[in-house]
């Protein structure tokens, strides 16, 4: 968690594949602790042809299933299904908006939002900005996308910098 910390959360992310790999990750960690989605990510990576959004977007029932059963991976069906659903979405928004990057930079004026926490307790779990993310995608097609994981993918994909004042890696 440390390393996470130190050299990619927070770090802004322009990369369609990257930003896809960090909302699929924000939705399967729902309910479980980040760590353990770290501790699974490369098992991600390979059950999910490397956050392809093209690739993933062709999964079948069959594929599904045999994801379901991958000890590598959180075996939740619904997560699993909106990894795929979304991949779907993210190709919309390619074709409307060029990137996913551009239309995800878009909400937050092409630069990171600073936030200037002092303590961990004032780090809140969403913002009226990450409310509007998660209803826009949600009017797009995209699921596991509420506004706790809106803001959670915002701050890991660097569209929010949440660093302590007081932390060596604020950047």
């Amino acid at each position: 968690m440390i390393d996470y910390h130190d050299h990619e959360w927070g770090i802004p992310v322009r990369d369609d594949l990257r930003l896809f790999e960090l909302l699929s990750l924000s939705g399967a960690q729902a309910g479980l602790s980040y760590g353990t989605i770290l501790r699974k990510r490369e098992g991600y990576r390979r059950a999910f042809g490397g956050f392809d959004p093209a690739r993933v977007a062709r999964f079948t029932p069959a594929r599904i299933e045999r994801l379901v059963n991958d000890a590598e991976i959180v075996r939740n069906r619904r997560k699993i299904e909106s990894v795929v659903t979304n991949a779907r979405a993210v190709l919309a928004l390619r074709r409307s908006h060029g990137s996913f990057a551009r239309y995800l930079w878009a909400f937050v004026g092409d630069a990171p939002i600073r936030n200037r926490w002092r303590t961990i307790e004032q780090i809140p779990v969403t913002t009226p900005l990450a409310e509007r993310l998660s209803t826009d995608f949600r009017k797009r097609g995209f699921r596991f996308v509420g506004p706790t994981i809106a803001y959670a993918f915002m701050q890991s994909s660097g569209l929010v910098n949440d660093h302590l004042l007081n932390c060596a890696f604020r950047g």
